[in-house]
C-alpha cells in the first residue's frame, strides 16, 4: 500500500475518531445519575430514565470498542501490517477498508 493510500485511511480514521468524540460529548448527559425522588418524577418516568441511562452506557461502551479498533488499525499502519488480513495474510480489499478502516480480516476470513 502506498503512502497516499495510507494517508487516505489515516484521514478516515481521524474523522471517525472525531465523530466518536463528538458522540461521547453528546451522550454524557444520558449517562448522568438518575434522580430517585418520586415526588419530582413519577415511578414510570424514573424507570424510563433508568432505561435511557442503560442504553446511553451501552452506546458509550460500543464507541469505546470502536475507538480501540481504530487505534489498533493505526498501530498496524506503523508496523506496516495495515491492509493485510491477520488470518491469511492476503490484501484486504480497499473498498472494505474504506467502509471500515479498522477491518483486520479479508471478507473470506471474516465470513468463514
Amino acid at each position: 500500500m502506498n503512502d497516499e493510500s495510507l494517508q487516505e485511511f489515516r484521514d478516515l480514521i481521524a474523522a471517525r475518531m472525531a465523530e466518536l468524540d463528538a458522540e461521547d460529548h453528546m451522550g454524557e448527559a444520558g449517562q448522568a445519575t438518575v434522580d430517585l425522588d418520586q415526588q419530582a418524577v413519577g415511578r414510570l418516568s424514573r424507570m424510563d430514565a433508568l432505561q435511557n441511562q442503560a442504553m446511553a452506557k451501552a452506546t458509550s461502551a460500543r464507541r469505546k470498542t470502536e475507538r480501540a479498533r481504530l487505534q489498533a488499525a493505526l498501530a498496524r499502519m506503523e508496523e506496516g501490517e495495515f491492509g493485510y488480513c491477520e488470518d491469511c495474510g492476503e490484501d484486504i480489499a480497499p473498498g472494505r477498508l474504506r467502509l471500515d478502516p479498522a477491518a483486520s480480516r479479508c471478507v473470506d476470513c471474516a465470513s468463514g
